[in-house]
C-alpha cells in the first residue's frame, strides 16, 4: 500500500514541506498501546516510540501521538522507529478523560466523518446522540447517524425512531441497518469514500464490531452478545485501531464509551442546539440562565412546544458540564502556574544561598 491508501494527500505533503520534514519517513498511527505505537508507512508496518524531546516538551496528553496522526519517523531498523514530530492535525475527536481532573482524552485525529452508532432495539438514546453531535461539531468532523440491529424490532418502531431523530436533530443523515440480514448496508456503503477517514462512536453492545466486519467484508473484530445479567454490551474492542476497507475507505474502530464528557472548545454545543442558542439573544436579561427568569425566550418556546423539552433539559445539563470543565481547566492552569513560580523562586533562593556560602 502507498500513503494515499491511508489518506495522505497534497495538503499533508504541503505541511510536511512547511515543517522541514522532507528527510524523514512519513507514516500514520494505526494503533496505540501505552505509548507504543503501530505506524503504517510505505515500507510496511513498524512499532514506534517517541523522542525524549517530544515527551519533555509535551504540556498535556494532546501533545502525544494518537490513532489517526500523521508522524515523521526516524528509522533505527525495519521493526522499530522513533516518532520525531506529529504533523499538524486538521481534526481532533476528544472528550473529558474519565477519572482525571480537567484532562482531555483524544479518541482519534484527522477524522473526516464520525459514524454515531446506536442499537435500535435497546441502546437508542437521543440525548446521547446530541452529546456525540457536540463532540463532532467541536472537532470539525461531519456526523452520520447509524442505527443497528433493526432486525430485532418491527418497521413501525424503526420509522418512529427515525422520525424522533429528525424532529430534534436537523440535516444529519440517518441510516438503519441490520447486521443479520444486511438490510441498509448498500446505502451506508455508498457514503464510505475512498481516502476519507471515518471513526465509529457508540456504547458497548451497539454493534460497532459487527458493523466493521460487514463493511470490511471479513471478520476483523471479535463480537459478543449482550450480557443477560446487565442488559448491557460487553467490551469487545479493547483499543483503537485504524483499518483500510476493501472499497478504500478508512475506518477507526473505537472501544465502547459509557461516559461521554463534554470538553467543548469550538462552539460544538452552540451548533448542536442552534435553535435554542438563537433564542437566547432575545432574552430580557443578558445574564439569563434560561432556567427560571421572566422574559426568557427559551423558556417561553419550551412552554409553547416550539422547543422539545427533553432537548432543552439536555442542553442545560451539557452547558453546566461544559462550564464546570472550563472552570476546572482554569483552576488546574492556575495551580500549575503557581507551582512553577514556587519552583523558580526555590531555585533562585538556592542559587543565592550557594553564592553567599
Amino acid at each position: 500500500m502507498n500513503l494515499e491508501d491511508f489518506g495522505y494527500n497534497e495538503k499533508l505533503e504541503k505541511l510536511r514541506i512547511e515543517n522541514n520534514l522532507k528527510d524523514f519517513e512519513i507514516g500514520r498511527v494505526v494503533s496505540e498501546h501505552k505509548e507504543r505505537y503501530i505506524v503504517k508507512t510505505e515500507k510496511g508496518e513498524c512499532e514506534a516510540g517517541i523522542t525524549g524531546n517530544l515527551r519533555f516538551s509535551a504540556k498535556n496528553r494532546e501533545d502525544f501521538p494518537a490513532v489517526g496522526d500523521w508522524v515523521a519517523l526516524i528509522n533505527y531498523d525495519s521493526d522499530f522507529s522513533i516518532i520525531h514530530k506529529i504533523l499538524p492535525r486538521f481534526s481532533i475527536i476528544s472528550r473529558q478523560a474519565v477519572g482525571q481532573f480537567a484532562e482531555i482524552q483524544i479518541i482519534a485525529t484527522n477524522i473526516d466523518y464520525a459514524l454515531l452508532i446506536q442499537a435500535a432495539d435497546r441502546d437508542f438514546n437521543i440525548n446521547r446522540l446530541e452529546r456525540y453531535l457536540t463532540i463532532c461539531y467541536s472537532s470539525n468532523v461531519s456526523p452520520i447517524i447509524v442505527l443497528t440491529k433493526t432486525d430485532l424490532i418491527n418497521e413501525k418502531i424503526i420509522n418512529e425512531i427515525i422520525d424522533s431523530i429528525h424532529q430534534r436533530i436537523k440535516d444529519i443523515p440517518v441510516y438503519a441497518v441490520s447486521n443479520e440480514t444486511q438490510d441498509g448496508y448498500e446505502a451506508l456503503k455508498m457514503v464510505i469514500e475512498k481516502g476519507k477517514t471515518f471513526c465509529m462512536l457508540g456504547s458497548s453492545g451497539a454493534g460497532k464490531s459487527t458493523l466493521l466486519n460487514n463493511l470490511s467484508g471479513r471478520d476483523r473484530m471479535r463480537t459478543d452478545s449482550i450480557s443477560k445479567s446487565t442488559g448491557k454490551g460487553r467490551h469487545v474492542t479493547s483499543h483503537r485501531e485504524l483499518i483500510v476497507l476493501e472499497n478504500g475507505g478508512i475506518l477507526v474502530d473505537n472501544p465502547g464509551m459509557r461516559e461521554v464528557g463534554i470538553a467543548d472548545k469550538e462552539n460544538g454545543l452552540e451548533t448542536t442546539f442552534r435553535s435554542i442558542v438563537n433564542l437566547t439573544y432575545n432574552c430580557k436579561f443578558k445574564d439569563c440562565t434560561h432556567t427560571f427568569e421572566i422574559g426568557c425566550s427559551v423558556i417561553e418556546a419550551v412552554e409553547k412546544g416550539e422547543i422539545d423539552k427533553s432537548s432543552y433539559e439536555n442542553y442545560l445539563k451539557m452547558e453546566r458540564e461544559k462550564s464546570h470543565f472550563e472552570s476546572s481547566v482554569a483552576e488546574r492552569r492556575k495551580r500549575d502556574k503557581d507551582f512553577g513560580k514556587m519552583v523558580k523562586n526555590f531555585k533562585k533562593d538556592m542559587n543565592k544561598n550557594n553564592h553567599t556560602l
